[in-house]
């Protein structure tokens, strides 16, 4: 009987084993602020045919400095004037199993007015729902882009004319 109590302790013991080591902690906890994406600091806009242009370059790290591996997405928030920042799109990172992850991210507001002033920044998110504190802001007003150059429309200087060697 004894041996028969002993074997059941020790299964007992080896489940709690390893469904402790299962639990898929693997380290120390990391304090939020550190699990964040680090922010994005070059956010630009541009005039576009469609509307405003923006272009970020893809955070590579967390606050901690360790490399990211789970970005999720991004959250575009826009304000009019000086009004309240507010969500405008969320934009969804789809290339976490790519060879070649995307490194540059842009979008296209087209719900703006020509002549308006608006105001940008973009946060990123990972996939287990930390953010990133809020980008650079862009202050951008609309304005028609300039038309696209037509090589035909190009005429070179003529050149210089050379002396003439006459006697």
């Amino acid at each position: 009987m004894k041996r028969t109590g002993s074997i059941a302790a020790v299964a007992a013991a080896l489940a709690l084993v390893a469904w402790l080591s299962a639990c898929g902690v693997k380290g120390a906890p990391i304090a939020p602020e550190l699990a964040r994406p680090e922010p994005i600091l070059d956010l630009r806009a541009t005039a576009d045919v469609s509307g405003i242009k923006l272009t970020w370059e893809r955070p590579t790290r967390y606050a901690s400095g360790r490399s990211i591996r789970d970005l999720e997405g991004f959250v575009i928030l826009r304000s009019e004037s000086e009004g309240p920042m507010e969500p405008l799109v969320e934009l969804p990172v789809n290339d976490q199993e790519r060879f070649a992850p995307e490194r540059e991210f842009s979008y296209v507001d087209g719900e703006t007015t020509l002549g308006h002033r608006y105001i940008y920044e973009v946060v990123s998110r990972t996939t287990d729902g930390y953010a990133s504190v809020p980008s650079n802001r862009v202050d951008f007003t609309r304005v028609k882009p300039a038309p696209p150059l037509k090589p035909e429309n190009f005429k070179l200087p003529a050149p210089p004319s050379l002396p003439s060697s006459t006697p």
